[in-house]
């Protein structure tokens, strides 16, 4: 049987998602706690790769059992077993060919960014000088749509296409902060954090908004603007067919 749970996490204290050798990092926590609840081995495939420092509100993984499972109970055993900056949130059966990645209709992403200094906020970067916002707004409609985005993704990465149909992007700002949203179906490694350094040179009127396009098209790492730091990126949804679920008993 499979199952998908749905987990949250601040990613500070880890080296992203993704298992890596003698490193912390969420899927080897969420691995290690599943596996002792459920007295078996059991790896958790995540919907998407999380980097160093990256956050999520919602990130889904799946998991295969032989067991049925009380979840109620498996995920209070589970958020006593994890530290505080996880939580399990639900776990749930669905049928046996969905897969948290590869059967997910869209990820959708907020980069924040604070306008004053403030002691808790850890989770956004801090930008205090003027920056022209109806620019950034105008630089979002550059951005949609199916296109090969190598300009943003990291270089070297093992993604087998750079295409991604970017289905919405906007930014939401009022005195004290700026929230930058996306939605896809797909991201590259470290695509949000560029798009955002790249918008930021647009609010500094270092490129015009409409210069986005040609840096899209000459996809070339080097012509998009720096990556914010991770600090103030998170996964905020993942979004799946809702047939996706098993009805059965």
């Amino acid at each position: 049987m499979r199952f998908f749970i749905d987990i949250s996490y601040d990613g500070t204290n880890y080296h992203g998602w993704q298992i890596q050798p003698n490193a912390k990092t969420i899927q080897d926590q969420i691995n290690k706690a599943i596996s002792t609840i459920l007295n078996q081995e059991i790896n958790v495939v995540g919907a998407g790769r999380t980097d160093t420092g990256v956050h999520a509100k919602q990130l889904i993984a799946h998991f295969d059992y032989d067991k049925k499972i009380d979840t109620k109970k498996t995920i209070h055993k589970l958020n006593g077993f994890l530290d505080d900056d996880i939580s399990i949130n639900e776990i749930y059966r669905v049928k046996s060919d969905a897969h948290a990645r590869f059967s997910a209709l869209s990820r959708t992403y907020t980069y924040s960014i604070s306008k004053i200094k403030d002691p808790f906020s850890k989770y956004s970067l801090l930008i205090n000088r003027d920056l022209n916002l109806e620019q950034m707004s105008k630089a979002c409609k550059y951005i949609l749509g199916e296109k090969d985005y190598s300009a943003f993704a990291k270089l070297h990465s093992d993604s087998f296409t750079n295409n991604c149909n970017i289905h919405s992007a906007s930014w939401q700002f009022n005195d004290k902060s700026l929230i930058f949203s996306i939605k896809a179906n797909r991201f590259l490694r470290n695509m949000v954090r560029a798009i955002v350094g790249t918008m930021l040179e647009v609010g500094d009127g270092k490129l015009k908004a409409n210069e986005i396009n040609k840096i899209i098209l000459s996809k070339d790492r080097s012509k998009a603007g720096f990556s914010v730091p991770a600090r103030g990126l998170s996964l905020i949804q993942v979004d799946y067919p809702k047939e996706i679920k098993y009805e059965g008993k």
